[in-house]
């Protein structure tokens, strides 16, 4: 049996949703696994995209890790230590979330287990891939321990997870790949909407360099007091209502002002601004995915709303092009 978890993509209202605003935001059609396997020894190892099969650590050295990477959170929330060092590497992430969830189940591992995680989300790019990974991770471990899947009790341990890695995070990645389908996000409550059914393209222009964290901490050093994010909670009450009425060319010109609120912001990369222009310029309408970002040229996804892919476009720029669709399903066991 596999746990699968979809990534998601906000249609409009990144950054905002922090502070308040609502969001829209739908899975995809890009998602993580997780198997667990019956492992060496007593240690749990943890297989990931790209680095095979690591290390085995035992019960005893995570609960030590865990106890580091709370101390080094509680640093951040101080103002003493930068969220990219609260984890350090991709399965500190993986080993954090494992050993949070046994201890919430006051289980005890009687022989060793590997977890292997794959994943067709692109990592650090705005698509939630953290945020589904451990929720496969989650979820196959309570497959595995015979847990009764209940959707408030994964959406909370991924929501802890996702704050070692992100710092303060809306939830709403957590909450659309939990859940799946379409929705309108505000303050950790949902309403569902219906995916949207015009065409969509995902264009990967490069991991940022500067992670999701630090765009949160940049923005929020500039804009947390700003009225800007009441003018984005306008922007997206009008794509909710264009989503809702199945209207492409009124979902078209809210992405568009979503898109000049993200560059105020400060997150859009110049050379992903130019692209973005060219986009609009025959017709259609772009903006980035996640957080964007502060330093460099690669501004991770870029969702793309146009009557076709943009392909001859993405070649002048050296970036990638594919179609997207909705996921109505979420989080679930395959096999």
């Amino acid at each position: 049996m596999k746990a699968v978890a979809p990534g998601k993509l906000i249609l409009s209202g990144e950054h905002a949703v922090v502070y308040g605003a609502p969001a829209l935001a739908m899975a995809i059609d890009r998602s993580a696994h997780s198997v667990l396997l019956p492992g060496r020894g007593e240690g749990v190892s943890f297989d990931l995209p790209g680095e095979g099969a690591g290390d085995s650590f035992t019960l005893l050295a995570l609960e030590d890790f865990k106890s580091r990477v709370m101390k080094n959170y509680r640093l951040f929330l101080r103002g003493d230590l930068g969220i990219r060092d609260v984890i350090a590497k991709p399965v500190d992430l993986f080993k954090y979330a494992f050993i949070m969830v046994l201890d919430g189940l006051h289980y005890q591992l009687d022989s060793g287990l590997c977890l292997q995680v794959r994943s067709t989300i692109p990592m650090g790019c705005g698509l939630g891939s953290s945020a589904a990974t451990v929720l496969s991770e989650i979820r196959a471990l309570g497959h595995y321990f015979r847990v009764e899947f209940r959707p408030d009790w994964y959406y909370d341990f991924s929501l802890e997870a996702e704050r070692m890695q992100h710092g303060r995070p809306s939830g709403v990645d957590s909450y659309i790949s939990l859940h799946g389908g379409c929705a309108r996000f505000r303050e950790g409550r949902a309403e569902s909407r219906p995916l949207p059914r015009m065409p969509m393209y995902l264009v990967e222009t490069g991991v940022p360099q500067s992670t999701t964290g630090e765009c949160v901490e940049a923005v929020a050093r500039e804009f947390a007091a700003s009225s800007i994010w009441s003018e984005f909670a306008g922007i997206t009450e009008e794509v909710d209502r264009a989503v809702l009425d199945n209207d492409p060319l009124r979902l078209r010109a809210g992405v568009r002002e979503n898109h000049r609120k993200l560059v105020r912001l400060g997150v859009v990369p110049e050379k992903v601004g130019r692209f973005v222009d060219a986009v609009e310029a025959r017709g259609g309408a772009a903006k980035i995915c996640g957080a964007g970002a502060v330093r460099g040229e690669a501004g991770g996804v870029v969702l793309v709303l146009a009557d076709e892919a943009p392909a001859e476009l993405c070649r002048e720029y050296g970036y990638t092009v594919s179609p997207v669709r909705g996921d109505p399903l979420g989080t679930r066991m395959i096999g």
